[in-house]
């Protein structure tokens, strides 16, 4: 055999193969945050204020995320951010 037919080497496609599958697990382990609507928004930041995460100043329009101190003029902003500082709490825990 003088050498590899460039047509039968498959090292490259199983390179690529493994590459997207490599991709799909990363997606498949991410929290989604932004497939959240209004009701869930509200839902969500409801609780979050009774569970005293959230603080609402009525005099400038914002909540607070206290364990972060970040302020929001918007309940669903404030929900998607929420979710996505959770998700990267819970996968700090885990040691990834």
């Amino acid at each position: 055999m003088p050498g590899t037919d460039a047509l039968d080497d498959a090292s490259a496609d199983h390179e690529r193969f493994e590459a997207e599958l490599v991709a799909q697990d990363q997606d498949a382990a991410r929290v989604a945050v932004a497939d959240i609507d209004d009701g869930r928004a509200h839902t969500l930041v409801n609780v979050l204020v009774d569970d005293d995460v959230v603080t609402p100043i009525p005099d400038e329009r914002v909540l607070v995320h206290e364990p972060s101190d970040e302020a929001f003029d918007s309940i669903l902003q404030l929900a998607v951010f929420h979710r996505g500082w959770t998700a990267a709490r819970d996968t700090n825990a885990r040691g990834r």
